[in-house]
């Protein structure tokens, strides 16, 4: 299995996302070229799929939404967001613990 990349940096841990909207199968997909391929089934529209993407993020990681921050990406399928409150070993953790299931 590919290994996601983390990068820390003194505000948080910054984690690379590949988003597919409109997917039939929402939820994590795996790990592919070091980013975490995520779907959601709503549409790039207004922003709705960032916002669910966020939501089942915030889930998925075991961390509150408002500690979650897209930096990059907010119109692309390529997003790159800063994770706050949690560290980037145990990030890791919770990222391979949710693919494993």
């Amino acid at each position: 299995m590919n290994e996601v990349e983390l990068k820390r940096t003194s505000r948080g841990v910054l984690l690379g996302v590949k988003v597919q909207p409109r997917s039939r199968r929402p939820g994590l997909q795996g790990v592919h070229g070091g980013k975490l391929r995520v779907g959601v089934k709503e549409p790039p529209e207004r922003g709705k799929a960032n916002g669910v993407l966020v939501r089942l993020l915030a889930d998925v990681l075991q961390v509150p939404e408002a500690d979650i921050r897209l930096v990059r990406g907010a119109t692309s399928p390529q997003k790159q967001f800063l994770i706050q409150g949690v560290s980037e070993a145990e990030l890791r953790r919770r990222i391979e613990q949710s693919l494993a299931r």
